[in-house]
């Protein structure tokens, strides 16, 4: 996994990248808080391991601008601090921290903040690639509910304009007939017409039984 390490102590840098570097991470460093928030749009790193004290821009300050790029759902911040006041700690979570690390921490802590990190952002992948393979299968449903719809209340008037066209058109319209047949299409029309106003005029949608198992789009307007 990529992570940005962010922290301008050069030592506790490097600390921090050998471990991470020995736990088979890439490693993306920054010595203050411009450098890495530049390193974070360029590398877009799934998992940030950010100092709080920084110049140019502090780790909170970092978070927060983190929090509000389209990537950010995406990202998990660790955020390394020696501060310990409740207070404190209440601002990184505000800032939009996932965990915190205090100064100084052993290896092994890190690790095992990596291991909560990896999980997390496995977790919500999951759940987002369920969300919108539901959000498909809602959506295609409603295609296929729509589509029987429009043939249950279309057909029946579409046939009858169709075939007093064609009477029309082929001249076998007995004498007199032509207006009656006329007024047909002009009402079928009207029918379908009326339909059409209603699918696009919908606040509510509803699905109702059609045949067997098969549901439709509610048209009748009777729900409105």
């Amino acid at each position: 996994m990529k992570v940005l390490v962010a922290d301008d102590d050069a030592a506790m840098r490097l600390l921090v990248e050998t471990v991470l570097a020995g736990a088979g991470h890439q490693v993306v460093s920054a010595e203050d808080g411009a450098v890495a928030w530049a390193a974070f749009e360029r590398e877009r790193p799934p998992l940030l391991l950010l100092d709080w004290q920084m110049p140019e821009l502090s780790g909170l300050e970092l978070c927060e601008r983190v929090r509000q790029s389209p990537a950010a759902r995406d990202t998990f911040i660790i955020m390394v601090t020696a501060r310990g006041a409740t207070g404190d700690l209440q601002r990184l979570l505000d800032a939009g921290a996932d965990d915190y690390l205090s100064k100084p921490f052993p290896p092994e802590a890190l690790l095992t903040r990596l291991v909560i990190a990896e999980r997390r952002l496995a977790a919500d992948q999951a759940r987002r690639a369920a969300e919108e393979a539901l959000a498909r299968a809602q959506w295609l449903a409603g295609i296929g509910e729509t589509a029987l719809a429009l043939q249950h209340e279309i057909n029946n008037p579409l046939a009858a304009l169709l075939g007093n066209v064609a009477l029309l058109t082929a001249g076998l319209a007995a004498p007199g007939e032509e207006e009656g047949l006329i007024k047909v299409v002009a009402e079928q029309a009207t029918r379908i017409g009326a339909v059409v106003k209603r699918l696009g005029t919908l606040r509510d949608p509803r699905s109702v039984r059609y045949v067997g198992e098969a549901r439709m789009l509610d048209l009748s307007g009777e729900g409105e």
